[in-house]
């Protein structure tokens, strides 16, 4: 048995689908190019496969992790030029390595997502930067977030770990963002740009990189 960590992108053509059919997307990827994953045990064996940060809809990215279990090693040239041979138009791979078997999880190890995200330039490049400033400097920030009938109430700046400006015109500013990305919480960009005072949702998200823990 082999641990294989793939990197890859989705780009605008793919950014409307769900993270359970991007699963399903790689499955057939991994079928059509012939490569025999593991099988977990139990009543409903499925593949050993898994993606380390599910992507929201209407995201884009180009530094997703994944992770596969292949039943025979192979060379990670090997792996990518199967996969990139069945890669459906929207979809990117760009890394392919080996992992050992007793290394941590890619979702135990993942700590934080880097966003650039493009907002409505609705206030000043002065007042963009104090707002930024503001919520950096705060301790807390009490937040509630409703999905259907139920609401959440946690602390978003704890999920907060740097916000910066990458780009202003006169039509849009380009916010960086790290937010944690890990087992105990996520930050969603759009609820940043609304505590920086922005009214309306993004323009765009495209995620640019995943922090992984150092070991």
């Amino acid at each position: 048995m082999q641990r294989i960590r793939l990197k890859f992108g989705r780009d605008s053509r793919l950014k409307f689908i769900s993270h359970l059919d991007m699963m399903r997307a790689w499955q057939r990827v991994f079928n059509r190019a012939g490569l025999k994953l593991v099988y977990s045990e139990g009543f409903s064996p499925h593949p050993k496969f898994t993606i380390a940060a599910p992507l929201p809809v209407g995201v884009t990215s180009d530094a997703e992790f994944a992770e596969i279990f292949l039943e025979q090693p192979m060379t990670p040239h090997g792996v990518m030029a199967a996969l990139s041979r069945e890669l459906p138009p929207g979809l990117s791979l760009s890394q392919v390595f080996v992992v050992g078997l007793g290394e941590p999880s890619i979702q135990a190890s993942l700590r934080h997502a880097e966003y650039a995200v493009k907002v409505e330039p609705e206030m000043g490049l002065d007042t963009v930067k104090a707002s930024m400033d503001k919520l950096l400097g705060l301790e807390t920030l009490s937040w509630e977030h409703r999905r259907d009938d139920q609401v959440k109430h946690y602390d978003l700046r704890a999920l907060i770990d740097d916000v910066w400006l990458i780009e202003s015109t006169a039509e849009y500013h380009v916010l960086g963002m790290r937010l944690r990305a890990d087992v105990s919480g996520s930050g969603r960009p759009e609820q940043v740009t609304r505590a920086l005072g922005f009214s309306q949702p993004p323009l765009d998200i495209h995620r640019t990189r995943l922090i992984m823990e150092q070991v």
